[in-house]
Order: structure tokens, then C-alpha cells, then sequence
């Protein structure tokens, strides 16, 4: 399976159609637009209103709606057996010479005594580990794309403390090479989020990491979105000249943007209801923080001092939404009865820390101690080199739980790299565990995958083998890896 540049192959024309592995399957399709984006396929784009004169597309602020909607189709894929393999499931013990049967995309089995179906490509994992995906909860890929520089520096919107109104998939580069280099670490999902500079960032992006030319063609169907919220000295830092300049000013600048939503949502709400009268304006800030009041949208909020998160727990009891996560939270070891309490995660590093004054309390038991307290721990990146090693960072802080006296297991530690990472999206229903009926992302490691030593040999999504270390010529390689390729331009 060959997956190389689709941009420059595809958008020549010529070499597509001799280049079967990145033209996605022609089913099951998965993307259906949304009930909301299809009731405005039948107005006017352009004038606002349809032929009988009702307010049309582009005019409308409906619940839940998605105007740029998830494209993404499965590869074609094979029927697999990986056998007499470990295999971590996260959601049970780890299993001894078992076997996982990948097919139609899904996990159809798990267990000892699964065998192969006449059809099946079947590998032999002796030796191997097999783990769920890795879910990277924090990234700026494709915002943030390489090889840097200003011409590509798009994450942050650092105009306006409230900048509810972006999306960072109208940043995402979805020829940034980063992303191959995260597939051969093992992840398969990513949320890609705007940067820390304002107390709202915008929108994130949920991303199966996938070969495309577009970044709906990568978009994770049916994922709600996240809104990027940040806390502390970031805001105070950019905003320090224009305010708001203090925490107390940042909380009352959340206080405020909520309450004008809470406005603006009973404004649509009322006027969906009976449609009388012309419909109130659209705002796309206040569209995007009325989606967080109604549960539709998920709040990933930037914060690292316990106070300022118990805080933050407060400001969301007071209009009625929760934080699903918060996102480097070096002090969340401070107030993790807090989280379990509110249902709150905490997405950290394993031993970042002391770089600046709210990150001085850091301290490398963190990820441990929130998870040992009940609370949802996790790992998170925020750095390009650092997703492409999520395992070794969960090691890492499975050993600093180990030495500061807490049992941490495998089977536990696994899950701060998967299944945690997949409730903070509200996606572990579909990912972030081997168990039949999710989708069939998987990584097949050369041993322990809390080793230094081991590496990613194969990676699955959605049943399609999208890496294999074993074959480099086939796998996806971005038009910065390919660089001049002769005889392939006019």
C-alpha cells in the first residue's frame, strides 16, 4: 500500500487513479451531513433567504449545526488476525499469546481462542505488543505546521481575548509532515486546538491522522466539537497592555462572554421554537459559546494552578455547563477529589514544569496521583516531537507513581494514553479500547510499549494499515518528504 503525497499527485491529475491506497473506500460511508446542514442545502447561499423568501443558509444560528461537516471515508482495508501477541486492551487485564481479529473497519474479536477467517491477512504478534491507538488530546499540528515559521504560524488569533468566533480547522495544513511522524508513534486520533493566548481560542478539531487533501477529509465523524479556554499568565501576558490584565480580570471576562451567550441562546431558542418575526443576528462567538451551555460543544480549558481550576469549576457550576478537561494542569494533584467530583479530566505532562512561575509546583507523580484519586488522568503532547512518543511519556509517570509509592499497573497506565483521552473527546464509545464493535485503530509495537527500546511497527485506523515500519517505500509521505520528485511535474 503506497500513501504518498496526495496533494501534489492527486491535484496534478495524474497519478490517482495508479495510486489506489489513498482514495478512501467507496463505503460505508460514515459522514452524513448533519440535519441541520441539510435542511440549508435547499436555500439560497447567496441572498440569505430561499425561493419563499424564509431566512436560508448562512442566516441561521441552529443547535448543533456544522456547516463544514466530517468527509472522511475509511482506506480500503484487509481482513486481519494479529496472533500470539500481548495485548493491552484498557478496558480489562492484559491477555498472554492472544489474538485480535480486525474487520469492516471494526474490532470484531479479542481473546485466546480467535481464530482466522479463510480471508484474513494473518500476522504473528509473538513477542509483540497490540494496544489500542493513541489519542493526543493537546496538539498543534497543521496550526502550528512545519517546517515553521511565520508563513505557517496560524494557531493563535492573539486580536481579541475572545476569539470564540475561529476554527481551528480553518488553520490545519493538512500536508503539515508532522502528521505521518504522529501515526508512527501510534496515534490515530488528535485534537488539534488554537493556541493560549485569549481567555476563548475558538473551536477545535477532531482528526483521524490520515492522508488528505482536505482537513474535512480528516475531520473524526461525528465528533462535538471542543472550545480552547485559557487561564492564567498567557492572557495576562498578551493582554497585559489591553486587559484584561489580572486572573480576577480574566474571570470576569469568561463571566461576561457567558452571560451574553446565555442571552443570545435564549434569543435562537425562542425564535426556532416559532420562527416569528425575522431572526435575531448571527454571532459566531456567541454561537460557539451557546453550543457550550447546551452540552454540544466540550470545553478543553488551559490551566495550570490548582486555584484557578477550582475557580474555573466554580465559573461553569454558575452557568450550568462542565469542563471536560483541564489541559497541562501541573498542580491538578492539588485538587483531584475536586475533578472526580466534578467529572472534570486533567490532560498533563509527564515531567514538564518550572519554565514559568504558575508551572513551579509541577511535580512528576501528577498524572498518578489524579488517577489514583479517581479522577480521569491523561497524557497530552502540546508539542510535535512529544506526540510522536506519548508511550514513553505514560512510562514515565507510571515510574514517578511507582517511586512515589503508588501501585500503578500496565493495565492502568495504558489507559492515560487511550481510553481517557477518548472520554475527554466523548469518543470512547467508538476508541480507545480493544473491545468488538469500535473501530479497528490499533498499533502493533516490537515489544513492551512502555520501553524506550520499542517502537511502533504497524498502525491501523479503521481496520487499514496506514504505517508499517516493515515497508517505509509504502508509507504516507507529505509533499515535504518527497521534495522534487522528477518526471512527476508539467
Amino acid at each position: 500500500m503506497r500513501i504518498t503525497s496526495l496533494f501534489l499527485l492527486c491535484a496534478a491529475g495524474v497519478a490517482c487513479a495508479h495510486n489506489p491506497a489513498p482514495t478512501p473506500a467507496a463505503s460505508p460511508s460514515t459522514s452524513a451531513p448533519s440535519s441541520s446542514a441539510t435542511a440549508g442545502a435547499t436555500a439560497s447561499a447567496t441572498s440569505g433567504r430561499d425561493s419563499a423568501g424564509k431566512p436560508g443558509i448562512g442566516a441561521l444560528s441552529l443547535p448543533n449545526a456544522n456547516p463544514f461537516p466530517s468527509t472522511y471515508v475509511p482506506f480500503p482495508s484487509h481482513t486481519t488476525l494479529i496472533r500470539n501477541a500481548t495485548i493491552m486492551t484498557a478496558a480489562g487485564p492484559t491477555m498472554q499469546n492472544a489474538s485480535i481479529l480486525l474487520r469492516d473497519g471494526k474490532i470484531v474479536a479479542v481473546g485466546t481462542s480467535v481464530t482466522a477467517p479463510a480471508d484474513a491477512v494473518v500476522i504473528d504478534g509473538t513477542g509483540k505488543y497490540v494496544t489500542p491507538g493513541i489519542i493526543d488530546v493537546h496538539s498543534h499540528l497543521g496550526v502550528y505546521a512545519a517546517p515553521g515559521g511565520g508563513g505557517l504560524n496560524d494557531g493563535n488569533e492573539a486580536t481579541n481575548p475572545n476569539t470564540s468566533y475561529v476554527w481551528a480547522e480553518h488553520s490545519v495544513w493538512p500536508q503539515d509532515p508532522q502528521f505521518p511522524r504522529i501515526l508512527a508513534g501510534g496515534v490515530t486520533t488528535v485534537q488539534i486546538l488554537p493556541g493560549s493566548a485569549n481567555l476563548f481560542g475558538g473551536r477545535s478539531a477532531i482528526l483521524k491522522v490520515v492522508p488528505s487533501r482536505t482537513v474535512q477529509g480528516m475531520k473524526f465523524p461525528g465528533a462535538k466539537y471542543g472550545v480552547k479556554m485559557a487561564c492564567g499568565e498567557n492572557p495576562k501576558r498578551v493582554y497585559a497592555s489591553r486587559g484584561p490584565s489580572t486572573r480576577m480580570g480574566n474571570v470576569a471576562g469568561y463571566r461576561t462572554a457567558y452571560i451574553q451567550a446565555a442571552e443570545y441562546r435564549r434569543k435562537w431558542d425562542e425564535w426556532n421554537a416559532n420562527h416569528k418575526g425575522p431572526p435575531p443576528a448571527r454571532d459566531l462567538g456567541q454561537e460557539t459559546l451557546a453550543e457550550v451551555l447546551r452540552g454540544d460543544i466540550l470545553p478543553q480549558m488551559h490551566c495550570y494552578r490548582a486555584d484557578e481550576m477550582a475557580q474555573m469549576l466554580d465559573v461553569a457550576k454558575e452557568f450550568g455547563f462542565k469542563i471536560r478537561a483541564f489541559h497541562h494542569a501541573v498542580e491538578a494533584y492539588k485538587i483531584a477529589d475536586l475533578l472526580r467530583e466534578n467529572g472534570t479530566g486533567a490532560a498533563m505532562w509527564a515531567d514538564w514544569g518550572g519554565f514559568k512561575e504558575e508551572a513551579m509546583d509541577g511535580i512528576r507523580a501528577n498524572i498518578a496521583l489524579v488517577d489514583a484519586a479517581g479522577a480521569k488522568a491523561m497524557i497530552h503532547s502540546d508539542d510535535p516531537s512529544g506526540s510522536q512518543r506519548l508511550n514513553q511519556e505514560v512510562a514515565k509517570a507510571m515510574y514517578a507513581g511507582r517511586a512515589a509509592g503508588i501501585n500503578v499497573t500496565e493495565d492502568e497506565a495504558v489507559k492515560w494514553m487511550t481510553i481517557n483521552p477518548a472520554w475527554a473527546l466523548e469518543l470512547d464509545d467508538k476508541i480507545g479500547s480493544l473491545e468488538p464493535g469500535k473501530d479497528a485503530d490499533v498499533v502493533l509495537w516490537s515489544g513492551d510499549p512502555f520501553s524506550v527500546y520499542t517502537k511502533a511497527e504497524k498502525v491501523w485506523i479503521d481496520g487499514a494499515m496506514l504505517f508499517n515500519r516493515d515497508d517505509p517505500a509504502q508509507n504516507w509521505r507529505t509533499d515535504f518528504d518527497l521534495g522534487y520528485v522528477k518526471g512527476e511535474t508539467r
